[in-house]
């Protein structure tokens, strides 16, 4: 633990170095902190966190910056931030006018969580094997051709085209949707089910139908991650190997989804550098909150920027996204 006066001026080092991404010195920590203590004094205290690992400094005479055990200690000091007013109204269009497909919305979320905050930004989809069916409907569209529509709990819609025997009539098709939705309500989106027949050839081949399309469509399904703003990285780092490299882990879905499981795994809301485990990202902070649909864990959102982050705006806009899109979801479920 930290006394307060080496706290105040711990804080006072992070901030200014995140507002000017230039090292901090203590002439400027005692005139912006009014402590009423000199620079010298200041400058010891800057010393003692050097060599607890709060601070470090990249040049002899130059000012410091903070280690990733600084950051660590900001982000635990700070208090809930609020979002602006212009980011709140942003967030609040755009889910009053949010409709669609799942995978469309997930995809439009990443990227307004991106602009609110100029960070990378993904949003980890609901796993829809782990979910419900709701409601399932067989609907002809005219020729040979029908559409099987299933609600799931997680609030995504999944589609699938039954192709139908040459003489399949109407009430057939109509008979079959009123046995799918009662075999497939409740049940468990992708897993196998028992299924009754009802005694008529046409009615339990198209059943038999569906339900192999429902199969076949969904054996490769998984978690889906939708990353937006990944160009925005080009803009928080200097080094282009940095960037390279963080760009190249944004593309490798399964470590993303592994690295936002492991944060919220650990209980943590925001993982800082070397606490993220790999390599091409120890620059690098990241903030998840994972977001319900209808009462259920569904998926995570989160950010990746520089450890050189603005903390509190940035965990204030992940919190709301997360609490809006969650909403959203079930709203339209």
């Amino acid at each position: 633990m930290l006394d307060e006066r080496k706290a105040a001026i711990l804080t006072a080092v992070v901030e200014e170095y995140i507002r000017t991404a230039s090292p901090v010195g203590s002439g400027h920590v005692a005139q912006m902190r009014e402590l009423s203590v000199s620079s010298a004094t200041v400058r010891h205290e800057m010393s003692v966190l050097e060599s607890e690992g709060y601070l470090t400094q990249p040049h002899t005479s130059a000012g410091r910056i903070p280690t990733d055990k600084g950051y660590r200690f900001f982000v635990d000091s700070l208090s809930p931030g609020v979002l602006g007013a212009t980011e709140t109204q942003l967030v609040r269009t755009f889910f009053a006018r949010a409709h669609g497909a799942l995978e469309q919305m997930l995809a439009d979320t990443s990227r307004l969580l991106s602009s609110v905050t100029d960070y990378a930004a993904v949003v980890v989809g609901p796993v829809a094997e782990a979910t419900h069916v709701r409601s399932a409907q067989l609907v002809g569209l005219g020729g040979r051709v029908a559409l099987l529509v299933v609600v799931l709990s997680n609030g995504s819609i999944e589609k699938r085209s039954v192709e139908l025997p040459a003489d399949t009539t109407d009430a057939t098709i109509s008979a079959a949707s009123v046995h799918l939705a009662a075999v497939l309500s409740g049940s468990t989106w992708g897993r196998p089910i028992a299924v009754t027949p009802t005694g008529d050839p046409g009615v339990d081949a198209l059943v038999e139908t569906a339900l192999e399309a429902i199969h076949e469509g969904t054996s490769g399904d998984g978690e889906h991650v939708f990353v937006g703003g990944a160009s925005r990285m080009a803009d928080a780092f200097d080094a282009v190997e940095t960037i390279r490299g963080v760009l190249g882990i944004l593309e490798q879905q399964y470590v993303v989804v592994g690295l936002i499981s492991d944060i919220l795994d650990r209980g943590l809301t925001v993982s800082i550098g070397t606490e993220n485990g790999v390599g091409p990202i120890a620059d690098c902070s990241v903030i998840v909150a994972p977001y319900q649909v209808d009462g259920e864990p569904a998926g995570s959102v989160g950010i990746l920027g520089p450890t050189r982050m603005h903390y509190d705006q940035a965990l204030a806009a992940v919190a709301v996204v997360s609490k809006r899109l969650g909403q959203a979801l079930t709203e339209g479920a």
